[in-house]
């Protein structure tokens, strides 16, 4: 398998091995996010480790060995994004793997098993044209202050959403047209969203128009932008207009 094929099978048999977990009704909310999390990443490790010994691995469940950032090679998997999501029963979750090539996302497989989904950098979807009505994604818990803004001086609605995956892949679906996020995140938590996003041709970027980059011995990386290319420029200035209040 070349590394694309690699990261939707990963993505895929992970997806369904949280699915059969949930079924079998052993673990309920947060005990079967946990256990969960156990299973998918046991997975994913062993089958990277397995199948590309020579690269590192950066996972949201695993120690943060810095060693990595002398490796070109770093795949950053989340093995269960939405966790209070997947525990409650409820679709908005994803399983996220991603190569990072020089500190760049160049291939990423995100999977939505409650919705028999893998989206991929390799067979990219054809963008939807954009409506009038714009459609912003919040978080459904804890909307950020600036995507709120940005939304009210677009005239946006807001769609509340899950995990990052599930918000990002809505934007590649055509199910929304922008995700600003701003509360915080990980480099496990957008780098295979981000990937195949950039490779729908969609705009990704920090909230600032910086450019993603991955595999820092601090895998801290707050804030995020996927949005289509012609929106991008009036959205970074929104922002700067709100975080400048």
């Amino acid at each position: 398998m070349n590394d694309d094929e690699l990261a939707i099978h990963i993505a895929d048999k992970a997806g369904r091995l949280l699915l059969d977990l949930r079924a079998t009704g052993q673990f309920e909310d947060k005990a079967l996010g946990v256990e969960g999390d156990r299973i998918a990443n046991a997975y994913i490790m062993e089958t990277l480790r397995r199948e590309r010994p020579e690269d590192a691995i950066l996972s949201e469940e695993e120690a943060n060995d810095v060693a990595r950032c002398a490796v070109e090679r770093v795949w950053i998997v989340d093995p269960l994004d939405g966790t209070r999501e997947y525990g409650e029963g409820r679709s908005d979750w994803a399983v996220h793997i991603a190569l990072a090539v020089g500190g760049r996302a160049t291939v990423g497989a995100v999977a939505l098993p409650g919705l028999d989904l893998i989206l991929n950098s390799q067979d990219p979807l054809p963008l939807p044209a954009t409506p009038d009505r714009l459609r912003m994604l919040v978080s459904r818990t804890r909307p950020a202050a600036e995507a709120v803004a940005v939304a009210e001086a677009l005239g946006a609605e807001l769609v509340p959403m899950g995990s990052a995956g599930a918000k990002a892949m809505a934007v590649v679906r055509g199910e929304a047209d922008i995700y600003l996020h701003s509360g915080g995140q990980y480099e496990w938590d957008n780098c295979a969203p981000a990937a195949v996003a950039q490779a729908a041709g969609l705009h990704c970027s920090r909230i600032d128009g910086s450019a993603l980059t991955y595999n820092h011995e601090n895998p801290w990386l707050p804030d995020l932008l996927i949005c289509p290319v012609e929106l991008a420029d009036t959205v970074l200035r929104l922002v700067r207009d709100a975080t400048a209040r």
